[in-house]
């Protein structure tokens, strides 16, 4: 089982840049745009474990993982979640994928996992993801031993699996660090 608690408390230990990051874009990523569909994050499975649930800074919906797109292993509903802004953010309880943006991690087709930019469409521009050089390689490095305990989880596993494969077909996608070499 994941230990999300002691990979949060990791992850709180470094940030993409020496400051806030979010200063540079007005926390673009923490932002509902109110011309837009609801944003959120998945949580990845077992990640809602550690969160309480009635905490107003977070709206909770469960969704179906096979109409979503998730692969055939998760098999349980996936929790969506949306905040509320950084105004109301509960920064120790940022869920994985906040707390790793503006990298995904990446598997090649031999299981070498890397950590890229995060090249995902979205309703708003990262500066960092047009600026990858100003990233801490220490955020990077953190990201990518967080991302190599999480994938221990078949499901993680296959999930980041399914969407590198994705990736490596419909993207150009920049490598921000040299592969764990395992």
């Amino acid at each position: 089982m994941t230990d999300f608690k002691a990979i949060y408390e990791l992850l709180d230990t470094v940030n993409p840049l020496k400051t806030d990051c979010g200063l540079q874009c007005n926390a673009a990523c923490c932002r509902q745009d109110a011309s837009e569909e609801e944003m959120g994050i998945y949580l990845l499975p077992g990640e809602a474990s550690i969160h309480d649930k009635s905490n107003p800074w977070l709206t909770w919906s469960e969704e179906d993982p096979e109409e979503s797109g998730f692969p055939e292993s998760w098999t349980e509903p996936v929790d969506f979640v949306c905040c509320h802004g950084p105004e109301t953010c509960n920064r120790k309880m940022r869920p994985i994928q906040c707390r790793t943006y503006p990298l995904t991690p990446h598997l090649t087709e031999d299981g070498k996992l890397y950590m890229l930019i995060n090249d995902m469409e979205l309703p708003y521009e990262c500066p960092l993801v047009k600026n990858f050089d100003r990233i801490e390689p220490e955020f990077i490095e953190v990201s990518l031993k967080a991302w190599k305990e999480l994938i221990k989880d078949k499901r993680v596993y296959d999930l980041v699996y399914e969407d590198s494969r994705i990736r490596d077909e419909e993207s150009d996608f920049y490598y921000v660090n040299i592969t764990d070499g395992e």
